[in-house]
């Protein structure tokens, strides 16, 4: 591009790499100019909304709070754990727990979904923290009579289910549970004449 100013001036600018040096100045120039009038506006607006929201501070500390208000990932490691992928149901069972330290749904699932995947060492210190934050109940006490069971430890099991039993005599799933152990081969039982 070749530039006439006057006769004797000649100004080249070889193939344009000047005039598109000059261009893209510009336009950077122009660009800081309006994302510093944005930083402007976005520190003004934060100055400006109030400081104390009416009716107290809704947000609670972190500490202070013992279940989050979703329980999507317990509703995700449910789902997944009933459907039989027991790997997905641990990952959001798991995720529950980091969320809700204190959610004993979110502990015992996370240590049914591991016995499932045969995690047994991590499925026994997720059912001591359900203990330790809701006590033995029923259904502790019935999952870890199945993961002993699992384990092929049925005498484990076996104290498990009748200490569960002695609980609620009544609840059909540690019944079943008993029976199932007792069809077991370890505890047939024969009549002492019935000898080879």
């Amino acid at each position: 591009m070749i530039f006439r100013m006057g006769q004797e001036m000649r100004w080249t600018w070889g193939t344009g790499r000047g005039l598109h040096r000059l261009v893209s100045a510009l336009i950077c120039c122009c660009l800081a100019t309006g994302l510093g009038a944005c930083d402007y506006t976005t520190r003004e607006a934060a100055i400006v909304s109030p400081v104390d929201p009416p009716g107290g501070d809704p947000v609670q500390e972190p500490t202070d709070v013992k279940y989050y208000p979703s329980d999507e990932p317990v509703r995700m490691g449910l789902e997944h754990y009933n459907r039989g992928n027991y790997g997905i149901a641990q990952r959001y069972f798991k995720d529950a727990v980091e969320k809700s330290p204190k959610d004993v749904t979110a502990w015992v699932g996370l240590a049914a979904s591991y016995d499932k995947i045969r995690r047994f060492d991590l499925a026994d210190q997720a059912y001591a923290q359900a203990i330790r934050i809701g006590g033995e109940t029923v259904q502790i006490l019935n999952d870890q009579g199945y993961s002993l069971m699992l384990r092929g430890n049925l005498n484990g099991a076996r104290r498990k289910f009748e200490k569960a039993y002695a609980l609620d005599p009544g609840n059909p799933v540690i019944a079943n549970n008993l029976e199932l152990l007792n069809g077991s081969r370890k505890f047939i039982e024969r009549p002492p004449n019935n000898q080879p």
